[in-house]
């Protein structure tokens, strides 16, 4: 099957400081520019809908971006969020909240949202994907262990699945496995597509 992105001559540029994403999106095989903004105000209105904070943060983070877009240029910036029993999860502060976060997902399902945002000089567009995670019950040795070898600051929920507590730890998904490593690139493949083909489209008319 050929790669539509390559197919298009396009080029996407991440603007992102997560090294998962950065990383994940090398995989579309397609050119890539980096950018690694400032920390972004991830404030958002208090009374949103949660399921919608993603794609508004997601947004938020591509208007704040200044530099300048070539007419080949699909900017891409996300946001993921961690949903337990309707309330958001987010990056722990330190380890004591870290350590309270997984033993509150402990044995429970929750939901991970990411929300992204494509833009051109031409147009935007938005879109959230799903993913149901289930955890098995943690022991408090478990939880330890992975707190005292890994890195949980910078993720939210307090995890990261492609670690050894999403190893030993998660029973099954519903969804994307990439959208809880921060980027959905089933989707985010798909509408890159649907994205260059409609831009090149109006460039030529």
């Amino acid at each position: 099957m050929m790669n539509m992105l390559n197919a298009n001559h396009i080029r996407v540029v991440l603007s992102s400081r997560s090294p998962r994403r950065e990383s994940l999106i090398q995989g579309l095989d397609v050119p890539v520019k980096i950018h690694h903004p400032p920390e972004v105000d991830e404030t958002y209105p208090p009374d949103m809908d949660p399921k919608d904070v993603p794609v508004f943060l997601a947004v938020k983070k591509s208007h704040q971006f200044h530099g300048a877009l070539e007419p080949e240029d699909i900017l891409v910036t996300a946001d993921t969020i961690v949903l337990l029993n309707g309330a958001i999860v987010n990056k722990p502060e330190n380890i004591n909240e870290a350590r309270a976060m997984l033993q509150s997902l402990s044995g429970q399902k929750h939901v991970v949202i990411t929300g992204v945002c494509l833009r051109s000089h031409l147009k935007e567009v938005s879109f959230a994907s799903f993913t149901d995670v289930f955890f098995s019950e943690l022991s408090d040795a478990e939880i330890s262990y992975y707190l005292e070898r890994y890195e949980p600051l910078d993720k939210a929920g307090a995890y990261g699945i492609q670690e050894w507590i999403g190893y030993i730890g998660i029973k099954r998904i519903n969804g994307s496995f990439y959208n809880v490593m921060g980027l959905p690139l089933h989707q985010l493949y798909l509408e890159l597509s649907n994205f260059q083909l409609h831009n090149r489209n109006k460039i030529n008319t």
